[in-house]
């Protein structure tokens, strides 16, 4: 049923989480599809048969955060709370540090497990290695507004 896919875009997978109504195994096998690459390796056997056996019993919330904490251990959850109809989920590298100076992801959504998908999704894409150079590329074609100037002093 869960299997390793091709990773594909995490920004419209969070945009399917966040337009669910809530979280089912096709959701979740997707998030997985999508988002983990930890989640079959041979080595974390234990914990991957724990999360499916989550997803059988339908323990969506509980699902959630055992792939967070399998995915993202780097990524603890600083913070889960409830107002006006919303769950709201913040994760973030470095819970000690006061909120005004931590950079954490966020997310909400009426349903709870729905929330923590969306902050793990973010989080993983933020996580992930951006395929830019390490050095700048500039081109090097001059604009119509480009005029040469002499700045030599011939005084």
């Amino acid at each position: 049923m869960l299997h390793l896919g091709e990773h594909r875009d995490l920004g419209a997978l969070g945009d399917r989480l966040r337009n669910a109504l809530q979280a089912n195994a096709t959701l979740m096998a997707e998030t997985i599809d999508t988002a983990c690459r930890r989640f079959p390796s041979s080595g974390q056997s234990e914990r991957t048969a724990r999360i499916e056996q989550l997803i059988r019993s339908e323990a969506w919330t509980d699902a959630a955060l055992a792939l967070i904490d399998l995915e993202l251990p780097q990524w603890p959850v600083r913070r889960l709370a409830y107002d006006e109809g919303e769950w709201y989920c913040a994760l973030s590298r470095q819970r000690e540090l006061p909120d005004w100076l931590d950079q954490s992801i966020e997310a909400r959504h009426a349903d709870l497990s729905l929330a923590i998908l969306s902050a793990f999704v973010e989080a993983q894409r933020v996580s992930a290695p951006s395929s830019r150079p390490s050095v700048p590329v500039v081109t090097r074609t001059a604009t119509r507004l480009y005029e040469p100037v002499c700045s030599d002093n011939f005084a």
